[in-house]
């Protein structure tokens, strides 16, 4: 499966070929790939996507979801790592984001309908807890209105980019879009109040305590995070156009822009692709030509950064047989897979850990290389990115990173990669 994959890709290293383009067995499997996000993955009740699934027997795929009970007693931990409930905002970011490309793409009527979904999901994380500008993580299914109190910056990084794309395309009717500019105003204005130095640039958790993680510092960060906060005053400004967005936006660009020319190589796709997010929505708002050809050297940085965790992730899988890569989640409240009993509770998945991540790397990473300058794309990686899809188990795949391989494929298609 994987193992041919790597085998083109190493040829095609050497060797000149052309890209591959997109034929039956692509489409099919990008249908395959579809089917399960919407069928498997995605939560009806509260209009968002779960994390990872604990069974392919229909209608059992995600029972391992908290209760009621469990979030409202903040069980496991306050963030429900974890748990399924973990990345829901992240998820639907991304997602509204394929929506986009897709629609770009093939122009179909029905997608309308699925991206006013998701943002409807989007908007219930900010919006059900009552606590103005926070985005959950996501929303129990169960009673539709509890939350884990503690998010994250990389949650309402992929929140705002994925509202600002969703914004700016031709998917969102007027009463729409008044609803993300109340929503991105919403979370700028939290950032104005709670982002200071006096909570160490902290947005806080819902319950307005500092989170003990330093998972949602806004500032004084890391390189790959550095944009982040100018990046979401941004997105604000461009949807409302306030002046009190534009002054928070200028305020940090200039010193995170700064800051962003040197991250950490080592860093995971998932954090390559927020940065990357990041400096997208700061290089197409920009107006400075000098400031703007700043911005697109950091992201081509970004992107050879990514190249070389694509390669990677793809002899990672190599390594994995069919029956690996067809495992499921455990059932989280099994306490003998936690680790640290007395501390912060966070059940650990043991080697299926590793699945799940390459998994959503592999698409992560690949999406990176079309986010700046697409056409320097080599033919040798769009040739991977079509064999890994190709040749991947979608029927028997439990982690949420199927919708970077949608991410992937529809961004190449959007910009006129792997055609027909």
């Amino acid at each position: 499966m994987i193992q041919r994959s790597l085998l083109l890709f190493a040829l095609a290293s050497v060797i000149s070929i052309p890209s591959f383009a997109a034929d039956a067995g692509l489409g099919a499997q990008i249908d395959k790939a579809w089917e399960v996000t919407w069928g498997r993955f995605y939560l009806p009740q509260v209009r968002t996507f779960g994390d990872y699934l604990s069974s392919y027997e229909k209608g059992k795929e995600q029972e391992h979801l908290p209760t009621a009970e469990e979030v409202k007693r903040q069980y496991p931990n306050p963030c429900g790592y974890s748990t399924g409930m973990e990345d829901g905002a992240i998820l639907g970011g991304a997602m509204l984001s394929v929506l986009c490309d897709r629609f770009a793409v093939t122009g179909e009527e029905t997608l309308r309908a699925q991206a006013a979904s998701v943002f409807a999901g989007l908007k219930l994380c900010a919006t059900v807890h009552g606590v103005r500008g926070f985005v959950a993580r996501n929303v129990c299914r169960e009673d539709g209105k509890s939350v884990y109190i503690n998010s994250s910056r990389d949650q309402v990084t992929h929140f705002a980019h994925g509202l600002w794309q969703y914004y700016r395309s031709p998917l969102a009717d007027e009463a729409t879009k008044q609803q993300i500019r109340e929503v991105l105003a919403d979370v700028a204005e939290r950032m104005i109040a709670f982002v200071t130095p006096e909570n160490d640039f902290d947005f806080c958790r819902a319950d307005g305590q500092r989170c003990p993680l330093g998972i949602c510092r806004m500032w004084n960060v890391q390189a790959h995070e550095a944009a982040r906060l100018p990046m979401i005053y941004a997105a604000a400004w461009d949807v409302t156009r306030d002046e009190r967005y534009r002054a928070q936006w200028q305020r940090y660009a200039a010193e995170a822009i700064e800051q962003s020319a040197n991250p950490d190589g080592n860093k995971p796709a998932y954090a390559l692709l927020q940065m990357q997010c990041s400096l997208e929505v700061l290089h197409e708002l920009e107006l400075d030509a000098e400031v703007k050809a700043v911005i697109h050297t950091r992201m081509t940085h970004v992107r050879d950064l990514a190249a070389k965790r694509f390669k990677w992730v793809l002899a990672q899988l190599a390594k994995k047989s069919a029956e690996e890569m067809q495992m499921l989640g455990p059932d989280w409240r099994d306490v003998s897979i936690w680790k640290n009993q007395k501390g912060y509770l966070n059940p650990q998945w043991g080697p299926y850990r590793e699945i799940w991540h390459l998994t959503r790397e592999a698409g992560e990473s690949a999406l990176v290389l079309l986010m700046i300058d697409p056409a320097a794309v080599s033919a040798a990686q769009q040739s991977a990115l079509a064999e890994l899809i190709r040749r991947f188990d979608y029927t028997h795949n439990s982690s949420c990173g199927v919708i970077y391989h949608l991410a992937a494929y529809w961004k190449a298609r959007r910009n006129h990669l792997l055609d027909p």
